[in-house]
């Protein structure tokens, strides 16, 4: 989020206003020069915002203001003696924020500081906030000042909770850092239950096993159907070094700092989440996975220039590179670039290795653009490089091809595209529900359309826009009884939706509840834009007509 202006109100201009003027310089300083900060952080020009927060912090070093602001910019722009200035600025004065104080920690794994890195863990767990995270600290304090055996320190996670999954992921990796016979079967077992973390665990491991020239035991790691996992093998195969081990205590921690950052961003934390993948790339800067997070989570802040900037330390030939990129496109898009965005995409897919992968991101990045044809025409490519072996089933391709051409007025191809979709997954709520719903709207085989949104429903019974088909299916049909039924359900579901609102508002309408239906189409008008909303207003205005009923 960008930083807001600095205002100082009356009170404060009084206060200025009463100040000896021999003394108003001083006072103004470190006021002015944070102000200046703030201001050059919001224009994004980094190093002067880092200039003017360090000098209202060497001015004021007992605000807590100051440091606290200083360490937030800080540590989004990476300028690593501003954050520590402010800090131990902030521990001096005991207002130091538990997240903060992980940057001590990371401060002191780096510098392999076991003494300091002690004390700070120590101070973690008397904080509390964070303790589940003190087990694997003692960890990999024990495993890299050599004093304690690092998976006993391990058994204080206990057997559930926070701690415990944090520690399942980290017994496996010192486990194999340790040289551990038992540590690959461990990690497999630790991989399986990470969920997205499972490729990342998997190919740290194997990164580790094939610097040691365990090269059938790195490879046995990799699984098969994962592109990151491919792209390790690749390297593998080839004599290449794999980035990415976990073979120190400071990538252990840093690892760990990943995961924290990561939970973060799922609690819509991103600001904390930032700081933890930031330290994480800090710690082990081959570790790709803590550079994408950190700029995932700058892109949640509304900081997409800052993010993709700091995608440029993955490099071209790492296993993540292609997530990279797709992570650059996000924010390029989220940012307004979309210029950027479709030149990385393009890119990609005009090179030699261009997988099915690359194309549908470009189709993607088209139908974002509203480039329809263009988006199904990248569909199209991305189906003829489709291997039956792929992760992405096929019938996806399919529905994207034919949404895409849908939108671009293609029907005849897009109903084809559809129907292909539909017999390679019959079983596929929305594969049912657009085949269905995109007849609905056409006024064709409303029988068929109303079977198949039917059938989506009972496989897929609390999903709000099918639920919404199968109304207006019912509302087209006369039947307003269940069709308002069911658009009630789907509203519930979605309330600030457009469309289901237009339709509860038709549907009221239409059953006489004249003012049920303005509320509803009022509900759909405050996120409606276009044509959709100048058809809204009129309905408001005049009631439901022929000429502006909804789709």
């Amino acid at each position: 989020m960008a930083a807001a202006p600095l205002v100082l109100g009356a009170f404060g201009a009084l206060a200025l206003a009463a100040t000896p003027a021999s003394a108003r310089v001083d006072r103004r300083s470190p006021l002015l020069a944070y102000a200046e900060a703030r201001a050059a952080a919001s224009a994004g020009a980094l190093e002067r915002a880092s200039t003017g927060f360090g000098a209202a912090l060497a001015a004021a070093p007992d605000s807590d203001l100051i440091a606290g602001q200083a360490l937030a910019h800080a540590v989004r722009a990476g300028d690593w003696r501003l954050a520590l200035d402010a800090t131990r600025a902030l521990e001096r004065r005991n207002a130091l924020a538990p997240d903060g104080r992980f940057l001590l920690v990371a401060e002191a794994f780096r510098g392999r500081d076991w003494r300091a890195a002690r004390v700070q863990i120590d101070a973690i767990e008397r904080e509390q906030a964070f303790a589940f995270a003190v087990p694997v600290l003692r960890a990999w304090l024990a495993f890299g000042s050599r004093e304690g055996d690092p998976l006993a320190a391990l058994a204080a996670a206990g057997e559930s909770g926070a701690a415990a999954g944090y520690a399942a992921e980290h017994r496996a990796l010192l486990k194999l850092a340790l040289g551990r016979a038992d540590g690959p079967a461990e990690l497999l077992s630790a991989a399986r239950s990470a969920g997205a973390r499972g490729a990342r665990l998997r190919i740290a491991g194997a990164a580790l096993l094939a610097g040691r020239r365990q090269r059938e035991a790195a490879l046995a790691l990799l699984d098969p159907d994962q592109p990151s996992s491919r792209a390790a093998r690749a390297l593998i195969e080839s004599g290449r070094p794999v980035p990415g081990a976990i073979g120190t205590a400071e990538a252990g921690v840093g690892e760990s700092m990943v995961r924290l950052a990561l939970d973060l961003g799922g609690q819509n934390l991103p600001e904390p989440g930032t700081m933890f993948a930031r330290l994480a790339a800090r710690l082990d800067a081959g570790n790709s996975e803590a550079w994408i997070v950190a700029a995932e989570l700058l892109g949640q802040q509304d900081l997409h220039r800052l993010g993709v900037g700091l995608l440029a330390n993955v490099a071209a030939n790492d296993p993540f590179a292609a997530s990279a990129r797709e992570a650059r496109i996000r924010l390029l898009l989220g940012g307004g670039d979309r210029d950027g965005a479709l030149a990385v995409a393009l890119e990609a897919s005009r090179a030699r290795s261009a997988t099915m992968t690359d194309w549908v991101r470009l189709g993607q990045v088209y139908a974002d653009l509203g480039r329809q044809q263009d988006a199904a025409d990248a569909f199209g490519r991305a189906l003829a490089l489709h291997r039956e072996d792929a992760v992405q089933p096929a019938w996806t391709l399919w529905l994207m091809r034919g949404g895409a051409l849908d939108q671009a007025d293609n029907w005849p191809e897009a109903l084809s595209a559809l129907r292909q979709a539909y017999r390679l997954a019959p079983e596929q709520p929305f594969v049912l529900n657009y085949l269905g719903y995109a007849q609905l709207v056409r006024r064709e085989n409303i029988d068929e359309a109303e079977r198949l949104i039917r059938e989506a429903h009972r496989l897929a019974p609390d999903d709000a826009d099918i639920t919404d088909s199968l109304g207006w299916a019912l509302y087209l049909k006369g039947q307003l009884p269940e069709a308002i039924a069911l658009l009630e359900q789907a509203a519930r579901g979605q309330p600030a939706d457009v469309e289901i609102n237009e339709h509860l508002g038709d549907a009221y309408f239409a059953a006489g509840r004249r003012v049920e239906a303005r509320f509803a189409w009022r509900a759909a008008a405050v996120y409606a834009t276009g044509p959709v909303a100048a058809r809204i207003a009129a309905k408001m205005e005049s009631g439901l007509t022929r000429v502006i009923a909804a789709r």
